[in-house]
This record gives C-alpha cells, structure tokens and sequence, in this order.
C-alpha cells in the first residue's frame, strides 16, 4: 500500500452492517467514509476528491445507476465499483455500459472488496512489476540464445518475441528495459546479417530444398492457392512496408471480426518493392522476372512505380503455372490515395461474385518516407514505437479497416502479408561508386562498388543470388543493420539527413521477417 492512504467513499443504505468490512479495509491502510444514500455520495463527491466509490445498487431514493450517472458528470475519471444482489445480466450490462470499473455481488467479504479496490486502483502498478519480473527472465533467455544454431525458423521465433515484448513493454514506463531489448536486438542483427550472407543464395538457388525458408516466391502458393483450388473466394491484401510489429498492433484489433492465423516468412533480396512484391506476385525472383518477362518487368526502369505497373499480369501467369483455375476474373487494386480507398470501401460489397481480389495498399510505405522528408512528421515519430502507433491510428480510421469489416460478413478468405519492412537507419556507410551507380539507401547496383563488407553483403555474382546479371562486372551492395549508404561527396550533409529515416533494401530482421496471416470471418 502507498504511504498515503487510498480514500474511499462506500454508499450503502445498510452502511451500519457493514462496519466490520470497514474496520478490516482501514486496518489494510484505507480511509474509508461511509455515507448511507445516493444523494450523500453525489455531494461527498461534489465536495471532496476520492480513490474510488464502492457504491450499492439497490437504495431507496436515489439509485445505485441513477447515483452512478451524477457522479460521472461530476468526477469522470472517479473509479466506481458496484456492489449488488443482482445477478441480472441487463443491469450488467446497464453498468458496464455507464464505464464502472469494478462490479461485486452480494453477499461480498472483505477481502473480495480488498482486492477489487487493489485491482482497480494498483492493478497497472502491480502488472507492471509483474511484467518487469518477467521481462527480466525472458530477456536472461533471449540472451542466451546460441544463434549459431537457429535455422531461418529459429530466427523468425526470435525476431517475434522481441516484438512481442517490445510492445508489452511500451505498457509500462521503463526506458531501461526498452534500452536493454533494443540492445540486444541490434546485436541479434548482426548475426542475422551473418546467417542471410551464408545462407541466401542456396536458398534461392534450389527452390525445392525443403530446408529453405518461405519466401516471396512462395505466398500466393502457399496462402491464397489452396483457397481458391478448394472452391473459396479469396480477398489478398498487401499492404506495402508493413513491419511485424505493427501488424501486430493491426491483428489485436480485426481479431474480434476474424480468427486470425499467421505465420512469418521471408522477405527476397533486395528488400524493396521492384524485387520483393513482384516477386510475390509473379512466385519468381528478380532473375527469372527479367530473363521470361523482359517487356514486363525491368530492373532499370527510371520510374520505381512503373516496375510495379504489372503486377496483375503476374499474378495471372502465376495462378496458370501453378494449374489454379478460377471461374471469374481476378480484381485487381492497387490503392495509393484516400479517395481511392474510400472507392474500395464503397465497392467491396460488389465484389461477391468474384474468386480473387487483390490489393495493394500503399499508405504506409507513403507515411515511412513522408517521414524522412516532412519535418514536423519526425516529431511525431521520433521511433518505432511511435511509427507502430501512427500506423495502428491510421489503421483504426482508415476506409482499410471498413472494408475488412465489410469483408468479415462475406464467406470469403482473407490473406492478408506485406513485401518488405523497413529498418531506422542509424549509421551511414561510406560506399564508392560511379554515376551509373543506383540511388538506393540501403541497396545498389553497379560496376565495381566498394564498401566495407562489415557493413554490406556484396554480392559479386548476381546470378547465384537470383539477380539480374546484365552487365559486365554489376555487382550489388546490400547495407546490413541499420547502415545507409552515402558518397564521399557531401558525406556529412546526407549523413546528417538520413540518419534517423526508415528505409528498406537491406538485410536486417526488421525488413525480412513479415507476417503471412490467413483471417476466417467470425460471422461468415
């Protein structure tokens, strides 16, 4: 208990009867008044402040509900706990609905009303405690961890209970904490740079190796083909840059419409849009793109919207191959401003009919680098936890959310994943390179690329990494971590200016292990 004793306020008409409770409650440290009628309680409130009110149902006069609404006019945030005989579900509900924070039966002892008023008033202090107690355990494990041994499914575990605590942590105000898991993250990812850097190019160079990871290539197969071969309309939502963690966030709050299952997978290289989302669309790599669909897909397109412009072509091909026969067309969406979404929203219903409909929603990627540009939007998200935040607001807003609610009532699967994540780029990364050279922060091609290989994987053979290989001496660079690349000339100005940006192309956890989840309608 605080030094301060918690004063209490209890309005019940047979308030003599329960002198005992009171005695017992003030030998636990609280300073109880009883009054014995509503209108006592409304004035007590008027006149003086209280932890909380342990109000009683049933008073002649004034009510216990008609009692709870004049005090919330006067005292909002007043924490009230019902104390009744009624086991009624309408005056429940009646209550719940008039925002109590406690509801107890009659008969009640006095410890049942000790540890209701614990609850309410000490609860987010003692789940706190709790929290950090197990958040200190979890970490001491996490710690341990010989990630020498970890497969890409060890590797996916990890990277999730890192952003499953760091969002339990944000619960509590315990920077020391976030510190310490921010830590020991960027120290995982510099083992996770290791294992893609042995690992990737046997990945992707034989597909049928069972031991591979998920990757880009395989998410339509996996998730929306065996759908539709068993007869089911299918909805199949990319929303573009989307992190793990703030899917996460989304999950919590379409689990009431959907039973959500979801599973990670791997992000190909590089870990931006031209690559990875084609390449979910087309179940090719970058490689196999540009040598069997030259007139569609091309890696030196100078507009980086228009490597994208085929995205339902591929994905067309992509069903044929994969002897997935549809009796109607594919919808085919990609929505990059409020208006169009808005269209979406209003259309949605329209689309029953219809086996698939693919959407691209590109708002978030448009918000990561609207933030590296607006400078009034990085006061407003200064980090990850706040750039989860946003997106969870955005989200909870967004014509986005009405249509997947729109879609919960239809009897039709929902896949939702995204191409890629981003990572706060933190450190810059001196790279040398020619004019030819592309302008990527985290990811370039070229002739004869140079930086330090504790900072890039440099990948010299394009064609074992399932790259396009049209060139003499085209070599890449992938940044590691949270490094961008920068020139030599006007080092520090760009330096200054990306440092603190969220990009993707690069090799880190926060941008290759995403969500692949598979969302039932509860009310189909």
């Amino acid at each position: 208990m605080p030094d301060t004793p918690r004063k209490i306020l209890w309005a019940d008409d047979e308030i003599d009867l329960l002198r005992p409770h009171i005695l017992f409650l003030n030998g636990k440290g609280y300073e109880v008044t009883p009054v014995s009628n509503g209108e006592d309680a409304v004035e007590q409130v008027r006149r003086s402040h209280w932890d909380a009110l342990l109000l009683d149902e049933m008073m002649p006069g004034m009510g216990g509900l008609e009692t709870l609404d004049q005090v919330k006019q006067i005292a909002p945030g007043l924490p009230v706990i019902l104390v009744t005989k009624s086991e009624e579900e309408q005056l429940m509900e009646d209550a719940i609905g008039r925002r109590i924070s406690g509801y107890l039966i009659k008969p009640v002892n006095p410890t049942q009303i000790q540890l209701e008023l614990k609850r309410v008033l000490e609860g987010t202090k003692i789940e706190g405690r709790q929290l950090t107690r197990d958040f200190v355990t979890e970490l001491s494990n996490i710690r341990a961890t010989d990630v020498g041994t970890l497969d890409w499914r060890g590797w996916t575990d990890l990277y999730r209970r890192i952003v499953e605590w760091e969002i339990e942590l944000e619960t509590i105000k315990e920077s020391g904490l976030r510190d310490a898991l921010a830590e020991q993250k960027k120290s995982f990812n510099i083992e996770f740079g290791r294992f893609i850097e042995s690992n990737y190019s046997r990945w992707v160079s034989n597909l049928s190796d069972p031991s591979r990871p998920v990757l880009s290539t395989d998410v339509v197969e996996r998730a929306v083909a065996p759908h539709l071969r068993a007869g089911r309309r299918v909805y199949f939502l990319v929303i573009d840059c989307l992190r793990l963690d703030q899917w996460l966030a989304l999950e919590k709050m379409l689990e009431p419409f959907f039973d959500v299952k979801r599973e990670e997978y791997i992000s190909i290289l590089p870990t931006a849009t031209p690559y990875s989302r084609n390449s979910i669309f087309s179940g090719l790599t970058p490689l196999e793109m540009g040598t069997r669909y030259p007139e569609h897909w091309t890696e030196n397109e100078s507009d980086e919207g228009s490597k994208n412009r085929h995205e339902r072509f591929f994905l067309e091909e992509h069903l044929k191959r994969l002897h997935v026969d549809l009796s109607g067309e594919i919808k085919y969406i990609k929505v990059y401003a409020a208006e169009e979404g808005l269209n979406v929203r209003r259309q949605v219903n329209g689309f029953r009919q219809l086996p698939l409909v693919a959407l691209v929603y590109n708002f978030v990627d448009s918000f990561s680098h609207g933030r590296s540009e607006v400078e009034i939007l990085q006061e407003f998200v200064p980090d990850e936890a706040a750039f989860r935040a946003h997106v969870a607001t955005w989200f909870n807003h967004s014509s986005l959310f009405d249509t997947l609610k729109q879609i919960a009532q239809q009897d039709a699967v929902l896949v939702v994943t995204t191409d890629h994540g981003s990572v706060l780029g933190r450190r810059a990364a001196l790279v040398k390179a020619n004019r030819e050279t592309s302008t990527s922060l985290r990811y370039k091609y070229g002739n004869n690329l140079v930086c330090d290989e504790r900072m890039a994987m440099h990948i010299k053979h394009p064609a074992s990494c399932q790259l396009p290989e049209n060139g003499l001496n085209k070599n890449y660079l992938l940044a590691k971590e949270d490094y961008y690349f920068v020139y030599r000339n006007k080092f520090h100005e760009y330096e200054r200016q990306y440092r603190g940006s969220f990009q993707h192309g690069g090799i880190s956890m926060e941008e290759m292990i995403l969500p692949l989840a598979t969302l039932e309608p509860r009310k189909a």
